[in-house]
């Protein structure tokens, strides 16, 4: 059995894990709202852009541009694989991580090569740690994400499908859904999904607005695509950011609670042991006095 001094060690040590676990899951608190806030202004901007899309796609029949149009056959695809740079956050990378493998354990059973595209330092390192060099590696930028850096992975993607050099390209990231739940998710960027171009009949008979296109409609359509699939990347690297902080809080508040449960447990063995202390002590105090008395 640990004596007291051991016990008492251990108690400290816990007592201090205990108040950097509630440290960071403060910090995860504070940062989660603003990264709410950013992921919530965000949201409208994809979506707006999804229905400017459509408008220009009405005018725009039979639309044929290198980025809606699908090979015929696959040898290569580029999977972007968001994760963050520090850990201590659950499963929000493993999950990633995870789905990553099997896509690219999927692509490679049809004989498809995979390039990956990494972001954060996790997925950097645990790639090159499986044999895996990524395409391309981004890290320091899971907390605060810009377009720009949307801009700079979308312009691995975009010149290479373009150019079929690629015929597939895919995001992997996590989802905020709130606060306490992260959703990993994969969603293709390339070829622009024929259902982002289609409109959905207006059933009320509303009178749709009309649009003036300068120069054309189709040159309107040839800038929007592009920038509709950084878009999309821009608005999984802020669903990521939140998601992070969402998984950090979540992580970190189990394991307060679990240092507080240990700490009582330790607590509840420390004051049995030292009440174990005191009897055998008073017992041989007893017996050292009986034995006085008789001698």
């Amino acid at each position: 059995m640990p004596n007291l001094r051991d016990i008492k060690q251990r108690i400290d040590s816990v007592q201090s894990t205990r108040q950097i676990t509630r440290t960071m899951e403060m910090v995860a608190t504070a940062r989660i709202r603003k990264a709410q806030e950013r992921i919530e202004a965000a949201r409208p901007y994809a979506l707006s852009m999804v229905e400017v899309l459509q408008n220009v796609a009405r005018y725009v029949q039979g639309a044929s541009h290198p980025l809606l149009e699908e090979h015929d056959e696959r040898k290569r695809v580029v999977v972007v694989s968001i994760t963050s740079d520090r850990g201590l956050a659950g499963a929000f990378n493993s999950n990633i991580l995870r789905l990553t493998e099997d896509l690219m354990r999927r692509e490679a059973a049809e004989g498809v090569e995979t390039d990956v595209i990494a972001v954060g330092k996790k997925a950097i390192g645990y790639l090159r740690y499986r044999g895996v060099e990524p395409r391309a590696a981004y890290q320091d930028i899971s907390d605060k994400p810009t377009f720009a850096d949307a801009r700079s992975i979308a312009a691995h993607i975009i010149s290479r499908y373009a150019e079929e050099e690629i015929d597939a390209a895919y995001v992997i990231f996590n989802r905020f859904k709130n606060v306490a739940e992260q959703k990993p998710e994969v969603y293709q960027l390339l070829p622009v999904e024929k259902r982002v171009m289609e409109t959905e009949e207006d059933e009320l008979g509303h009178l749709r607005p009309e649009y003036l296109f300068e120069p054309s409609a189709e040159a309107v359509l040839e800038n929007l695509l592009p920038t509709y699939v950084e878009t999309l990347i821009y608005r999984a690297l802020m669903e990521s950011a939140a998601s992070e902080q969402g998984a950090r809080r979540t992580a970190m508040k189990s394991a307060t609670d679990n240092a507080s449960e240990m700490i009582t447990t330790l607590t509840r063995s420390y004051n049995r042991a030292r009440q174990a202390a005191i009897t055998t002590e008073i017992a041989e105090i007893v017996g050292g006095a009986a034995a006085l008395e008789e001698a």
